[in-house]
């Protein structure tokens, strides 16, 4: 295990598999927030493929896969450089949150960050100046987290490019019961938004979440980091993805979901991929004595993609989102 500053990943030396930490910003107790990585670097030279979790702390799926990935994978067997951070947003791991308890802001709506700012500022700097911009490819491991219902998917660039084009060939390797096409531009702050800025073709996930990580999702999200390998001849063999029941099309931006007009108990009336019309019911939101105080409708036509999962709702929740049918 190494503890490091910053890092080259172009000067790793061949054939080795490690552990190790590199420093973002000191903490107030003199010691260091740092980030934790697991590489793999192949026999021969090849792509780099970054792959990232944890930017929400709440959500554990790209946690566990990413050291079963590790545990899998041979250097003897490998071209290229694999490298993985589990946990990118630590001060949200520690306290389970979604956002960073120290200053409030969402990893995933921070990049590319700054180096001089607050420490999610300077964890989303790091990320976008020191790894996306070795990678051949980038995957981000999200799922709902404590929040949001999501159905298992894999999210790629929508677009008429080499880059886009990668972006699919990626996701279909991948394997999820849903591809979620995203036109650009991709909304600012994310991942990937950084990564498409490089010029760095990009997936990510979801997942069902809810403070828990389900087997099948881990198990999804380990085979389809390796899968992407096999596809960009990282990785001996030939990729086996699961099939894709559903391939959906839109932004892919939970900030513009339908949001609570009031605050109250939720009950949703609709369940998760169900074809909803612009005007329908979705559900109601009551009173501390169960009277409708207001009824939440579809925004438009198309495809429920994510449901809130607390009945507990403020002004300004969001409590759907609703994107559109590719095929």
């Amino acid at each position: 295990m190494t503890v490091s500053p910053t890092l080259d990943l172009a000067s790793q030396p061949r054939s080795t598999k490690q552990t190790g930490w590199f420093d973002v910003a000191p903490r107030p107790d003199g010691g260091l927030w740092r980030l934790p990585y697991l590489y793999v670097t192949g026999h021969d030279t090849g792509p780099t493929l970054i792959v990232t979790a944890g930017v929400h702390g709440d959500e554990y799926e790209g946690v566990e896969a990413i050291p079963e990935v590790y545990r899998q994978t041979d250097p003897a067997a490998l071209s290229g450089t694999l490298f993985m951070i589990p946990i990118c947003n630590v001060p949200a791991y520690e306290t389970i949150t979604r956002s960073s308890p120290i200053d409030g802001l969402n990893l995933a709506r921070t990049f590319p960050g700054d180096p001089a700012g607050t420490i999610t500022q300077r964890i989303a700097d790091t990320i976008a100046t020191q790894v996306l911009p070795h990678a051949d490819f980038y995957i981000d491991l999200h799922s709902g987290g404590m929040m949001y219902d999501i159905p298992t998917l894999v999210g790629y660039i929508q677009e008429e490019s080499e880059l886009g084009e990668k972006s699919l060939g990626g996701a279909l390797a991948f394997g999820a019961p849903i591809l979620w096409g995203h036109p650009t531009p991709v909304a600012p702050g994310r991942t990937l938004s950084s990564a498409v800025e490089l010029g760095v073709p990009c997936v990510y996930t979801e997942a069902s979440g809810g403070g828990l990580a389900r087997p099948d999702d881990v198990a999804c999200f380990t085979d389809g980091v390796i899968n992407v390998m096999k596809w960009l001849g990282m990785h001996e063999g030939d990729p086996h993805p699961r099939p894709a029941d559903h391939h959906l099309l839109g932004n892919g931006n939970i900030d513009q979901s339908i949001l609570s007009p009031v605050s109250g108990y939720y009950r949703a009336e609709v369940d998760l991929l169900d074809e909803v019309r612009k005007g329908q019911r979705l559900g109601t939101i009551r009173d501390l004595f169960g009277e409708v105080t207001a009824e939440v409708q579809a925004n438009a036509d198309g495809v429920v993609i994510m449901l809130r999962r607390f009945h507990q709702v403020r002004v300004g929740d969001g409590l759907a989102l609703i994107t559109q049918r590719l095929s």
